[in-house]
């Protein structure tokens, strides 16, 4: 068999599949999945330095919602049930509870491929409301509270696709998450949370 440059064209498309789905201007995406938010090891210290603390990490459906003003890039908006994280102190333990909404809107470059895999890369601004605060342990009875946050984000990831209008997502971020934290309306420190949220997802083109 003589082997043509059509026929060989067509042997490579078949190898790197040919479910690719095109991202062009006007099209729109919805997502949907599971995060986990894990906030770094060392989220600081309170009181002056004497308190190291800790944030546990929490796992919840997730949202996105991405429009492309261009072809191959995207707007996209994060948006989830509320993450709920314990907050605990070398020595004292669990001292608090707290949830928080974290969207962010992101800016995304999809890169134009011809495989079944679509890698991206994201950055974008996250707002992060703690609310529902709780001390507990060594602090029950006190009134904690944690301001709100913005920061810059990060995204990365890379699409699967599963059929012209589908895909399966792997994604991770990083947030920045800077909170001030009060005690009995004192100011007694900042945490830095700065979670890297991985993710998993259903995408649906329409």
């Amino acid at each position: 068999m003589k082997l043509t440059p059509t026929l060989l064209a067509s042997a490579a498309a078949l190898f790197m599949g040919q479910t690719a789905i095109a991202q062009s201007a006007g099209d729109m995406t919805l997502g949907l999945g599971l995060g986990w938010v894990e906030p770094k090891e060392d989220t600081g210290a309170l009181a002056s330095g004497t308190l190291e603390t800790s944030v546990k990490g929490a796992a919840r459906p997730t949202i996105t919602f991405e429009y492309f003003i261009k072809d191959n890039i995207g707007v996209e908006v994060l948006g989830a049930l509320p993450f709920q994280h314990d907050i605990l102190i070398d020595g004292l333990g669990l001292v608090g509870k707290t949830k928080h909404l974290p969207p962010v809107v992101s800016v995304q470059y999809h890169f134009p491929t011809q495989s079944k895999l679509t890698p991206f890369v994201g950055l974008g601004v996250n707002y992060t409301a703690f609310f529902d605060e709780e001390a507990t342990g060594a602090l029950a009875g006190q009134d904690l509270d944690l301001k709100d946050s913005w920061g810059l984000a990060g995204h990365v990831g890379v699409d699967y696709a599963i059929s012209e209008k589908a895909s399966l997502r792997a994604d991770l971020r990083y947030i920045d998450i800077d909170s001030d934290v009060s005690l009995n309306g004192t100011k007694i420190g900042t945490v830095n949370i700065d979670p890297m949220v991985a993710g998993v997802s259903y995408v649906m083109k329409f």
